[in-house]
């Protein structure tokens, strides 16, 4: 990778999207709150889904989807300049199914905020799946709102980093400490039962392969700490089993955690790690997921 920092992100547009869940209303004041953080405008976009409903559905039905949807803007945008008067808040009525409107809402530079949970079935357990679809297939950042939406806040964002080449998109959440004057903290998971047969065998010094870990994970810190003097950045390695759990458990102590998402195989479908699945279906904060394509651009979040 060359050595050179790439050009710092400019933390963009705030795209919401919401429907009539509370997990959305909670979303859309979070959103709220990041855009005034930014110093950026809120887009709040309700995917109506008129154009496949009207397939077979009534002139006064799909007219009464459309009011319904002005309604519930209309109320969200209140909500939201109470608490954030000054805050620029555009709405949308969009036509298309929620995924492909949120996907065009966001752009090429925005950044898409979804609630964890949707208004179908098994709302308790899982992320729903307009949620799950838009981080899959979105190509700009998207953060998934988990946790307690008045949990206080800690004044730490967390990286769940590999290596070096993840400097691009953790720059990204640099980006976003930055705006929370908040400390970065890089976690990297060694789990010794991946590296097992492969990286590792029974004559390698285990102990060494760690420090080469650590000093690699080090090395990307001081990268972060160049690009963003100001900003403390701190950096550890977690030794588990489970990369998920321990990035799970690490949500529990933080404000966002944010991670890269991997090209799609062979270039077609949607692309979500495991451990990026299990972490906006079970971590305690807000979960960012920054696509590769992303930090190819030019520098805008």
């Amino acid at each position: 990778m060359n050595r050179q920092t790439p050009a710092l992100p400019v933390l963009g547009n705030v795209v919401a999207g919401i429907d009539a869940s509370p997990a959305a209303r909670t979303a859309a004041l979070w959103a709220a709150a990041e855009a005034d953080r930014r110093g950026r405008p809120l887009h709040l976009v309700h995917a109506a889904d008129t154009d496949r409903r009207a397939l077979w559905s009534s002139a006064e039905s799909i007219e009464a989807v459309r009011q319904a949807g002005n309604e519930l803007l209309l109320d969200t945008v209140s909500a939201v300049r109470e608490r954030f008067p000054d805050l620029t808040v555009t709405r949308e009525l969009g036509r298309q199914e929620p995924v492909a409107g949120l996907l065009a809402a966001g752009g090429r530079r925005g950044t898409i905020v979804v609630g964890s949970r949707g208004l179908g079935g098994f709302s308790s357990l899982m992320l729903g799946s307009i949620g799950l679809g838009v981080a899959a297939r979105a190509e700009v950042p998207v953060i998934v709102v988990r946790g307690e939406g008045e949990r206080p806040e800690t004044g730490t964002v967390t990286a769940a980093v590999h290596g070096v080449e993840d400097l691009s998109w953790l720059l990204l959440a640099a980006a976003e400490a930055h705006a929370r004057k908040a400390t970065l903290r890089l976690v990297s998971v060694w789990n010794v039962l991946t590296h097992v047969g492969s990286v590792a065998t029974m004559l390698d010094d285990l102990d060494e392969i760690a420090r080469r870990r650590v000093q690699k994970l080090k090395e990307l810190a001081d990268r972060v700490r160049g690009a963003y003097p100001d900003l403390i950045v701190g950096h550890n390695v977690e030794t588990g089993t489970s990369t998920s759990g321990i990035l799970i458990e690490a949500s529990a102590h933080t404000d966002l955690v944010v991670m890269g998402r991997g090209g799609r195989p062979l270039g077609v479908g949607p692309a979500l790690g495991r451990v990026a699945h299990a972490l906006i279906h079970h971590a305690q904060c807000p979960v960012q997921i920054v696509p590769s394509a992303f930090t190819d651009g030019d520098g805008t979040a």
